[in-house]
């Protein structure tokens, strides 16, 4: 049975003055432990490799885009099943899912003493340095394929959003990241009450359909744009990137690093360009100082 995102608790609501009982919808949040085993098949072992505060759906997308985008596997065919823990754990096994290698895999597990404890609002926090949340893209060294978007269709995309945000609709607890083409059509979307967990569930999406590397896509972003999402977002192929809400300074830095096109305050009509603005196709220009 697909896990419950939606959980009703009783409230009291107040209106100026008056008061009223009522049942309002809340996004869950749960913690998920993300366990890998591997190795050659003398020598199998199981390692726990995160903890991340998420919303229950699509965890098996989430385990393998956050194993992907940190760089501890580089491709699908590198597992062999993702299951939650129903036979192994004693509780909680909803909550912990474990991700089986093959044989041939060797997994880059360098960066497991970043301290994997992800909440739902900050996914690079505890990393043990600076030097360990640098990206190191697996599609860095392949031909530039250019990707462009025309600057009215762009204006389009937050709405058509909206209306596939659907446990939002419910709860207003929710982050989104969508993908879409360059001609408007929407792919994908995923929602956590993580921003970082939402676009992991997208880009494990994504690599069980074999689309990787996404260089002819658009990222929409329901929020701000961080850097670890920018991260995520490069370790993808991802080359356009649009955020309804503000970039971080950090996060220019490094779409500028990764030639990656950064749109921020995408909404009511407008939006700014942030780096690499080439490929937006924008129909009248006026220059001011």
């Amino acid at each position: 049975m697909p896990a419950s995102s939606i959980t009703h608790l009783p409230i009291t609501k107040v209106s100026r003055v008056v008061s009223t009982e009522a049942l309002d919808a809340l996004a869950i949040e749960e913690p998920l432990e993300i366990r890998l085993e591997h190795g050659t098949k003398e020598n199998r072992q199981v390692q726990n490799i995160s903890v991340t505060m998420r919303t229950p759906g699509h965890d098996a997308e989430l385990a393998l885009g956050f194993l992907f985008t940190e760089g501890i596997i580089q491709k699908q065919e590198d597992i062999a099943k993702i299951d939650h823990c129903f036979i192994a754990c004693a509780e909680n096994k909803e909550n912990v899912i474990q991700v089986t290698l093959s044989e041939e895999t060797i997994p880059n597990l360098r960066n497991t003493e970043r301290n994997f404890y992800t909440t739902s609002s900050c996914g690079v926090c505890g990393k043990g340095s600076i030097n360990a949340i640098r990206t190191v893209s697996a599609y860095d060294h392949q031909p530039q394929i250019d990707n462009f978007i025309n600057a009215e269709l762009l204006h389009q995309l937050p709405a058509i959003l909206s209306r596939h945000q659907k446990v939002f609709a419910d709860t207003g607890g929710l982050h989104a990241s969508a993908l879409f083409t360059s001609t408007g059509e929407l792919l994908l979307v995923r929602e956590d009450v993580g921003r970082h967990n939402a676009l992991d569930k997208l880009i494990g999406a994504a690599l069980n359909e074999n689309w990787l590397p996404l260089n002819k896509h658009i990222l929409l972003l329901s929020g701000r744009a961080s850097f670890e999402l920018v991260q995520k977002a490069a370790m993808a192929g991802i080359t356009i990137i649009a955020a309804v809400g503000a970039p971080s300074s950090l996060a220019v830095q490094l779409a500028e690093e990764f030639n990656i096109t950064l749109i921020g305050f995408l909404r009511n009509e407008r939006f700014n360009i942030y780096t690499t603005a080439h490929r937006i196709l924008i129909t009248e220009h006026e220059t001011t100082h």
